[in-house]
């Protein structure tokens, strides 16, 4: 076979390199015909992750959370969060927080003599979360408030908390 006209031959680097080309260039035509939301210079959406997360390496026992925005593509800076915890007769609210730019709070929600093992809620409010950057969605909303229960078995772990959310549906898992 005759190899002499191989100035079109194709490798793998060239193919990932010509794909990932043609991807940059048809990701913002694409994304804006399928209804995404505008670039994050718009000030009424949510910004983008600017700082890496810090390391929990060395750090004491504590329940943390993230909450991430797939709607957007972006950390859920703002949403308002309710933690409660299980007295034996229902959920009892420890505090309500408001998640920083980094999608995450700025303190552990449960560190130190505070973090204790038990049966837990933590109520995302997912509606007012969208409504605040102008979403449109029917009303009333398929999601509301958000109602995440889990527990903490053993109080010298550390737990962390991802929460994956859109106006239609959610996931959370126990990270690290």
């Amino acid at each position: 076979m005759d190899h002499t006209s191989d100035k079109y031959v194709l490798t793998r680097r060239s193919l990932v390199a010509t794909g990932l080309s043609v991807a940059a260039a048809a990701s913002t035509g694409a994304a804006q015909a399928q209804g995404t939301p505008a670039p994050a210079a718009d000030p009424a959406k949510p910004g983008t992750l600017n700082t890496a997360p810090v390391s929990q390496a060395g750090l004491s026992p504590r329940l943390t959370m993230h909450a991430i925005d797939n709607f957007h593509g972006t950390p859920g800076a703002g949403m308002v969060c309710d933690l409660a915890m299980h007295d034996g007769e229902g959920y009892k609210v420890l505090k309500t927080v408001t998640t920083a730019p980094s999608g995450r709070t700025t303190d552990p929600l449960l560190v130190d003599d505070a973090f204790k093992a038990g049966r837990y809620e933590l109520v995302m409010h997912v509606e007012e979360y969208f409504a605040k950057f102008g979403v449109k969605l029917p009303s009333p909303n398929f999601l509301g408030l958000v109602p995440i229960r889990f527990r903490i078995r053993d109080a010298g772990q550390r737990y962390h908390l991802p929460v994956l959310f859109t106006p239609w549906g959610y996931s959370y898992y126990r990270g690290s």
